[in-house]
């Protein structure tokens, strides 16, 4: 008995992974946050870099929420009164008033009937799509889609499923007529925003799409969107995708733990789903929740997205998104386009974006090199992500220093 044969195989993996560039690597130990000082936005310590002040670029906080005064106040104080964790699951102990009252509050952000919080939004997709999915149910998914809608509908092994190419509205349309006919039931899932590239699924399209062929399902055409980079980021008053394309998705799954600057994710839809979501997921039944403090740190965190406060924090994003654009567009790169906070710098050379990855941490900035296979050859990026707590000073720094890379 033991784990020598075992260690043997998974050594070989791992190089395997270095090899072909998709393995991580060791991980930068955050050890401390700067406040903004002199004009700058906040500045991370890391282990083993002593005193220098990094600029993160690369942190999904879009709104820098989880550093305001406010959301870490509401946590301090719910764990005062309900400690650090919920202490069981919630159908037996663990279903605490913020839970509650957080819940109540996604369900009015979003105009939904209902909405139920799981420990995080990849938990929250892996819990829906198997009890959405049947053995006379197919998928139709885009494929750019993240990783855990991909292994949902794995674990749900669905009776056919299809992948349409990315954001291509006419190859969907064709997906969808061909799988008239082959099952009771179709789900069509989607992201909102793509985490690589930045761009958004054409909801409005993909709801007319669906309610064309609606007829053709016994059971119906479902959409499920996990927009998790878009809730709190994009849109007008940060309700994402359903808001920028004006349209709805039957069911919507998003996260607290990038624009809301929190932890957990979450489902929204009506309270006959979210019902049976409650009484069949297992990643809900049988998992704790997000702590009850986390909880109220979130629902300040919507409290404040939800306000006049909430409006200036997405105009001063778009603001500095929109100068991070024509930052890179005057030093001479490509870049994808769009209003949201991700700013692909596309590279299109591996060797290239390690390099010049390699070159921003050394200048004290954080950013992440996309390489091939985890993009695909020719799309290799650095993936830029812009808060509302950068300063326009921080923006300045980020373009003088690409300037002063050798192209």
């Amino acid at each position: 008995m033991g784990l020598e044969k075992l260690s043997v195989l998974l050594d070989s993996a791992l190089v395997e992974l270095r090899r072909v560039g998709t393995g991580k690597g060791a991980e930068h130990v955050v050890t401390g946050i700067k406040e903004p000082s002199d004009g700058n936005g906040p500045r991370c310590y890391l282990a083993g870099y002593g005193k220098r002040e990094f600029l993160r670029m690369n942190s999904n906080s879009y709104l820098g929420l989880s550093l305001h005064p406010q959301v870490i106040e509401a946590e301090e104080e719910a764990a005062r009164i309900f400690g650090t964790g919920p202490g069981a699951v919630r159908f037996i102990s663990g279903t605490c008033e913020p839970h509650v009252e957080l819940e109540s509050r996604l369900a009015r952000f979003h105009g939904r009937e209902a909405a139920m919080i799981f420990s995080a939004a990849y938990a929250a997709v892996m819990g829906i799509l198997p009890q959405l999915i049947t053995d006379e149910t197919f998928v139709i998914s885009d494929a750019l889609n993240h990783n855990c809608i991909i292994n949902g509908i794995r674990l749900a092994r669905p009776a056919g499923k299809l992948i349409y190419r990315h954001v291509d509205m006419n190859d969907l349309e064709a997906k969808i007529k061909g799988s008239a006919g082959h099952a009771k039931r179709l789900l069509v899932v989607t992201d909102g925003i793509f985490s690589m590239r930045g761009d958004y699924a054409p909801l409005h399209e993909i709801a007319a799409i669906c309610s064309r062929y609606e007829d053709d399902f016994a059971q119906g055409i479902i959409t499920v969107v996990d927009d998790s980079h878009g809730v709190g980021a994009f849109g007008r008053t940060g309700r994402g995708v359903e808001e920028q394309t004006g349209a709805r998705a039957d069911i919507l799954v998003a996260t607290l733990g990038k624009a809301f600057g929190v932890n957990g994710g979450y489902v929204t839809a009506n309270r006959t789903l979210i019902d049976y979501f409650r009484e069949t997921s297992p990643f809900y039944v049988y998992s704790n929740p997000i702590t009850p403090s986390e909880a109220a740190a979130a629902s300040r965190a919507l409290e404040l997205l939800d306000s006049s406060a909430g409006l200036q924090l997405l105009a001063s994003l778009r603001r500095l998104t929109d100068g991070l654009q024509k930052g890179f567009l005057g030093a001479g790169y490509e870049i994808i386009a769009g209003e949201h906070p991700i700013v692909p710098l596309m590279i299109r050379d591996s060797a290239r974006t390690a390099a010049l990855v390699k070159y921003f941490f050394e200048n004290n900035i954080l950013a992440t090199g996309l390489n091939y296979p985890v993009v695909p050859k020719n799309d290799e990026e650095i993936r830029f992500q812009v808060a509302a707590n950068h300063t326009e000073q921080d923006i300045a720094c980020v373009i003088g220093v690409l300037a002063g890379f050798d192209k």
